[in-house]
């Protein structure tokens, strides 16, 4: 049984959440590198530059909290796209990968576990 009703059985969707925690240095060259990697193993094909933001700058405006510090990135795939979102003071990643295209989830498992150091991760597919 799905947890989520499927309101377009026309449309193929195949969608992916990894959640763990990184032992990596992370910095912005470093997340567009595991978004471009993730994507290769994956069998995706981009079709722009990875877009990587840090809320550092709302953080000292006073608009953001130091927990929330790291960095939101996306990647556009020819069949969808691919979202991460880092937390760098605890460590936490979270990535959702969404695609009209079928992949296998345990390329992406294997590249993020060794891409971001990581050990224990939890995930969720539908």
């Amino acid at each position: 049984m799905s947890l989520v009703r499927d309101l377009a059985p026309e449309v193929f969707r195949q969608r992916h959440l990894i959640e763990g925690r990184f032992t990596v240095d992370l910095d912005e060259s470093a997340v567009r590198d595991f978004l471009l990697g993730l994507a290769a193993a994956l069998g995706t094909k981009p079709y722009g530059d990875p877009i990587v933001f840090s809320p550092d700058g709302m953080i000292e405006s006073g608009d953001g909290r130091a927990e929330n510090a790291g960095y939101d990135a996306f990647l556009p795939l020819v069949d969808s796209g691919i979202s991460a979102y880092f937390w760098t003071t605890s460590k936490f990643f979270s990535v959702v990968i969404y695609t009209c295209k079928g992949f296998d989830p345990d390329a992406g498992l294997a590249f993020t576990r060794d891409a971001l150091g990581a050990g224990d991760m939890v995930e969720a597919g539908f």
